[in-house]
């Protein structure tokens, strides 16, 4: 009986424990990384049917968001993104929106009932994800036309696409 009891606390404490993990990594602040040094390169497979580099963006303002279908959060910000592609795409910006889930079908199916005219990519074997230390659905990271990490942003909440917008801004202004 007492074991019981006692098995039953601490799985309701280890319980707790993640939810609030999960809810501290939604609500981390953007860590601004002026000096992380540059890009990770990569090559992914995109819905485009040609795969893309990163380093062939050079010159271009890129904005990377990493996310899975199951990430409710994604969801919510993918037509926000959708959005801010349209409205500075045509200033040297672009969105490599990276899904991270290792059947391509899942997020293909998913964007036919919610499209986006951004680039998907599909990092099935989480290579990218690791190389930019992704922890968390979603993490986006803001690239400068250097080709250089410079802001960092883990999670979603609404409103933080202002903060987005006020990156690519910020990074559109630099030569």
């Amino acid at each position: 009986m007492k074991t019981a009891s006692v098995r039953r606390s601490l799985l309701r404490a280890g319980a707790f424990a993640a939810i609030a993990a999960i809810g501290a990594l939604a609500a981390a602040p953007a860590i601004s990384a002026g000096d992380t040094g540059p890009a990770p390169d990569f090559v992914l497979d995109s819905n485009t049917g040609k795969p893309i580099k990163l380093s062939g963006l050079k010159g271009q303002v890129v904005m990377i968001n990493f996310w899975a279908t199951w990430c409710g959060p994604c969801r919510q910000e993918m037509p926000l993104l959708d959005s801010i592609y349209k409205q500075y795409k045509d200033k040297n910006f672009t969105l490599l929106g990276v899904n991270v889930e290792p059947d391509p079908k899942t997020a293909q199916d998913w964007l036919k009932k919610t499209p986006v005219s951004f680039p998907v990519l599909y990092d099935v074997k989480s290579d990218v994800s690791n190389l930019y230390k992704v922890a968390g659905m979603p993490s986006t990271v803001f690239v400068d036309r250097k080709g250089n990490v410079r802001v960092i942003h883990r999670g979603y909440k609404p409103g933080d696409e202002n903060e987005y917008m006020n990156n690519i801004r910020m990074l559109m202004r630099e030569k």
